[in-house]
């Protein structure tokens, strides 16, 4: 019994550490992990996740679309034309295809959360039979495209856009295939440790 609850205590440990880190959203669609230290008029300076020890590191504001913090709150910086062109209800029409796009992947960053991407399960699998096993539901929901019913798109209309959502579901996937492959490193790591300690 106090193996397993050892096992439970350090799955809570790995899993908090894995997800409390700041994500950097730059302008080409990059992902920074990082730990956001200082927000000046021109620059954010953060430290990279992987090395929180190492040197501060500063990027442009102009180069940022959003900073989501682990918190779960999130900065949204330099609105693009095409957030200030398009509202939550029309297009307009000399939004370039590009602008669209760009707002389709800010969007899908905010508002598609994994909801039912299979990480769950592909955690599960790993765990209770061996990353071997567990690699077939990874793959299997990882190349699955988000089903509209969980892609969380907060207008219809921007949706009938075909730039936005190309962009939109092409982000949302990305974010499932993160979401569902770190189940899978961390559904390994846990069966590593519960083959060890057992």
């Amino acid at each position: 019994m106090k193996r397993i609850l050892f096992i439970v205590m350090a799955l809570g440990v790995v899993t908090t550490s894995i997800f409390s880190q700041d994500i950097i959203t730059k302008k080409t669609g990059e992902d920074i992990s990082a730990k956001v230290s200082e927000i000046t008029q021109t620059e954010i300076k953060y430290k990279k996740f992987d090395n929180l020890e190492g040197p501060i590191v500063s990027i442009l504001k102009s180069e940022v679309i959003m900073i989501r913090y682990e918190n779960g709150t999130k900065d949204v910086f330099n609105e693009t034309s095409a957030q200030s062109v398009v509202s939550s209800q029309t297009t307009v029409n000399n939004v370039t295809d590009e602008d669209m796009a760009l707002k389709g992947r800010e969007d899908a960053k905010a508002n598609y959360r994994g909801a039912k991407s299979g990480a769950g399960w592909t955690a599960a699998t790993t765990i209770l039979f061996s990353p071997i096993i567990g690699v077939i539901p990874a793959v299997a929901c990882s190349s699955a495209a988000p089903s509209d019913d969980n892609l969380n798109y907060r207008d219809n209309n921007l949706m009938k856009n075909t730039a936005y959502s190309k962009a939109y579901i092409d982000q949302a996937h990305k974010t499932k295939k993160k979401k569902v492959w770190t189940s899978f490193g961390i559904g390994s790591g846990a069966w590593v440790l519960l083959i060890l300690l057992l």
